[in-house]
């Protein structure tokens, strides 16, 4: 193994499938990362899908690396598959699968820390002891403590901004919040003395802060007359103001592991703390340093609440995508009923938490039973929300509609509305007890037939998808079926299902494993289908939804036949 070096300033976040967290610190580069101890980990999971030896985060001149070791399903960054990736905050590590460990990097904060400044004006005031340095010491001190405390944000930032009012002698301090364009919304307004303040009775000199956002840096006049930038501004003129304190906060975690400045440069905007008076002030070297720190550990309270609300967020996204795959899951068809004349088994597997396709069953009455498999172009939400107007609609059919008739008024409803930006691939058939088939193949996948012991394809797509032209014309065919005839309907996720080396499982495969057990049940046509595409993809991560639905027409004279 390379020699390593000792790496202090980056950190994983390590979230556990039942929310849990915990804070691994980076020491080394390389670190590694894996299962178990045997290979040297530094940061050891314990899921049994990660490999031993799965990433490791390397320290180059550029910043932090993360590099696939070996894992076997690939590494993920963002929820794309990487080599090689240089991170930046809050990247979110993931290996191959979405509910196993999750990590989020966080890079180190390289400004002067509160606890060194305290150190150095703790030295200051031994050797030139004076009221002002031990104020100094003081408020900073208070504001570290502050940092610690449970207190409401809003309550914690007004705390804030009364400090820095008192360390700088200032008249009147404003805090605003930054939006996601960076446009400044006014949050916290105080007067020296603790008081609060309307929001909108202080009006900040923009020059000041555009100066300030524009340096990424703290702009700090302690005599306004003697700077050229800020001594016409219209704002300075009107309130005849004599000093300007304007300082960007940043978010630590997101400065990058080669800046060595103090706040700014770099990181994303939080907010600006604005400080103004009548009076001019005088700041030495020392006042700066403690206003620059001051604003960046102020800048964390802002930085972890913000993280705070996002993670609430995350929370609430994940818990309604959860309930919205519960109840997509509850309206496909579980524990197919005893049919006289066909048994049936069908499987659905999106390839995130929802999907977009579907397969259902519905009885008409007249022992004849309607059958439709649907796949919506895309995945997610959006497809999801399209596969259940889909059934909804098409379980009108139990009424009496004519298919032709409800597939022209899908497909107008959803060329209609273009903003839904979808479109669907649907096979719908009506099986009647005689062994007819009449169908309507709306774009998609020809579902293939087991005949005497044969695989063949007799369902070809004669009509348009649903939501492409809207006066697309759906014909009805009709075939026939014969005791013992099986059907297997599938949607791209099969066909389409491919392996790390990125290769196609195909027809040709599919067409392949059914031909070699063309009469097993029909339980073990969709097992042995099912393994077979887990075995050709080796675990690589799919990007389409997987289903399957297998019907076998076993005649009308046959006695009742349970459901595999």
């Amino acid at each position: 193994m390379p020699d390593s070096k000792i790496i202090p300033e980056a950190v994983f976040e390590v979230v556990e499938p039942d929310g849990s967290r915990s804070m691994v610190q980076v020491t080394r580069s390389p670190f590694l990362i894996g299962r178990g101890i045997e290979e040297g980990n530094h940061l050891r999971l314990g899921d049994k899908r990660i490999s031993r030896r799965a990433a490791a985060l390397v320290r180059t001149e550029d910043g932090f690396r993360l590099e696939d070791r070996g894992q076997r399903n690939g590494v993920l960054v963002n929820g794309e598959q990487v080599e090689t990736c240089l991170l930046r905050d809050a990247d979110t590590i993931t290996f191959g699968s979405i509910d196993s460990v999750q990590l989020i990097f966080h890079p180190g904060t390289p400004h002067e820390s509160v606890p060194e400044l305290l150190s150095r004006l703790d030295q200051a005031a031994a050797l030139e002891p004076g009221a002002r340095t031990l104020r100094q010491l003081s408020l900073l001190l208070e504001a570290t403590a502050l940092l610690q405390s449970h207190m409401p944000v809003e309550d914690v930032l007004g705390a804030m901004v009364d400090r820095a009012l008192a360390i700088t002698e200032g008249e009147r301090g404003l805090l605003l919040q930054a939006e996601a364009d960076e446009s400044l919304k006014p949050m916290v307004a105080r007067q020296r003395g603790s008081k609060s303040l309307p929001l909108l009775t202080v009006s900040p000199s923009q020059t000041a802060i555009a100066q300030a956002l524009k340096q990424r840096r703290g702009v700090v006049a302690a005599d306004v007359a003697q700077a050229s930038a800020l001594k016409d501004a219209k704002s300075v003129v009107a309130q005849q103001l004599k000093s300007i304190v304007a300082i960007p906060w940043l978010s630590l975690t997101h400065l990058q592991p080669s800046d060595t400045t103090s706040v700014g440069t770099s990181g994303e905007l939080l907010g600006v703390l604005y400080l103004d008076s009548p009076r001019p002030a005088a700041f030495s070297a020392l006042d700066r340093k403690i206003l620059d720190a001051f604003a960046a550990e102020a800048a964390s309270v802002l930085d972890k609440a913000r993280l705070i609300q996002k993670e609430q967020e995350r929370r609430r996204f994940e818990q309604e995508l959860s309930i919205a795959r519960e109840i997509q899951q509850a309206l496909l068809p579980k524990g197919f009923h005893h049919y006289p004349h066909f048994q049936v088994t069908g499987v659905n597997r999106p390839c995130l938490a929802v999907g977009g396709d579907y397969f259902d069953l519905m009885e008409l009455g007249g022992d004849r039973t309607a059958l439709v498999i649907a796949d919506v172009s895309g995945k997610g939400l959006g497809a999801a929300l399209v596969t259940a107007m889909l059934q909804g609609t098409f379980s009108a059919m139990t009424l009496g509609q004519d298919p032709s008739k409800v597939f022209a008024h899908v497909n107008r409803f959803i060329c209609d509305h273009s903003e839904v930006g979808r479109y669907a691939t649907l096979f719908f058939g009506i099986l009647e007890k005689s062994g007819r088939l009449d169908y309507i193949n709306a774009g998609h996948l020809p579902p293939l037939l087991v005949h005497e012991g044969k695989v063949e394809s007799v369902f070809q797509a004669d009509s348009f998808p649903l939501g492409m032209f809207p006066h697309a014309e759906f014909k009805p065919a009709s075939h026939t079926l014969a005791p013992g005839d099986t059907l297997v309907l599938s949607t791209d996720g099969v066909k389409e299902a491919m392996n790390l080396k990125e290769e196609e499982f195909g027809m040709e495969r599919l067409q392949d494993v059914i031909a070699q057990t063309p009469d097993a049940p029909i339980g073990e046509l969709e097992t042995s289908i099912l393994s077979s595409v887990e075995k050709f993809t080796g675990g690589a991560a799919q990007a389409d939804d997987l289903t399957l639905l297998i019907l076998r027409y076993v005649g009308a004279g046959q006695p009742q036949i349970p459901a595999p």
